[in-house]
């Protein structure tokens, strides 16, 4: 189900937005450190937030393919390491950025640079979301059952009272259908376009339509971001998180899911962080 939001104000916030900043860098002028076998962007979060909307209000209405930028945990440094078809879909982004504390902590033991902090996506759509109402910035939430997709919407909304939606879609549609999805989400002109079905699944969303995407600024894959913006879960509390034990808190949460996913993989990403760093 589509839903196509308006708001009355938008062109006049649209006209006074400030231009992005001429001197930004570009994605590929961000440092990157080698982790687990990943290139990974060395940012803070407040930095990631600016210069993906500057990005993306740089492409508005130039009819370019979007830049895209993904996030990388244990789960996917694992899976980029043993399944070539995954590592190839990570290889097209044009940044990565480290969505997992232990990423974090390893850098600053196994490479040269360490990263500052980690951006998850679940804290970097707010830092955007606050860029965003400052420079007319439109996001389009994509993914998520058609009650979580608008709960999330209307939770940012509520949060952020001048965050312009250009439009927002359910994640549940056929193949079949995608032509006519990237006609309705290039027909909203989104700068950002948020995709959460989770990986492998918008990686190759994102693969197979990406060229085709040409009224989108910039993509940023989500995975389950609109679960957690909408209440349907919740976050781990704070110190598991700053003790790198979210993984944990969402297993117990969901054991059969993914108690065997995260006790696969985490020791594997440990070895290839131990290994695959610098």
């Amino acid at each position: 189900m589509s839903v196509a939001l308006t708001d009355d104000t938008f062109a006049a916030r649209a006209e006074a937005a400030p231009s992005p900043r001429p001197d930004a860098p570009s994605p590929a002028a961000i440092p990157t450190v080698v982790l687990g076998g990943l290139p990974i962007a060395v940012q803070d979060r407040g930095e990631a937030a600016r210069l993906m909307n500057d990005w993306a209000l740089s492409r508005r209405g130039r009819g370019l393919p979007p830049l895209y930028v993904t996030s990388a945990n244990g789960q996917v440094l694992s899976n980029c390491a043993t399944d070539p078809e995954i590592r190839a879909l990570f290889a097209e982004a044009d940044l990565i950025h480290a969505d997992g504390t232990p990423m974090v902590v390893a850098s600053r033991y196994v490479c040269a640079r360490p990263l500052p902090e980690r951006l998850a996506t679940t804290d970097l759509v707010h830092d955007s979301a606050k860029v965003a109402e400052a420079t007319g910035t439109r996001f389009y939430f994509l993914g998520g059952s058609p009650e979580v997709n608008r709960k999330a919407v209307a939770n940012m909304r509520a949060l952020y009272p001048r965050l312009v939606f250009a439009g927002a879609r359910d994640g549940y549609f056929k193949r079949e259908d995608e032509d006519a999805l990237v006609a309705e989400i290039n027909a909203a002109a989104p700068d950002i376009l948020w995709i959460g079905f989770g990986v492998p699944l918008e990686q190759r969303f994102v693969s197979r339509n990406r060229h085709r995407l040409t009224g989108v600024g910039l993509i940023k894959t989500s995975g389950g971001l609109f679960d957690f913006l909408s209440g349907a879960k919740s976050r781990a509390p704070g110190l598991m998180q700053r003790f790198g034990l979210e993984w944990f808190y969402r297993m117990m949460l969901e054991p059969k899911r993914l108690g065997r996913r995260y006790l696969t993989t985490n020791p594997h990403a440990v070895w290839l962080l131990a290994t695959r760093s610098r």
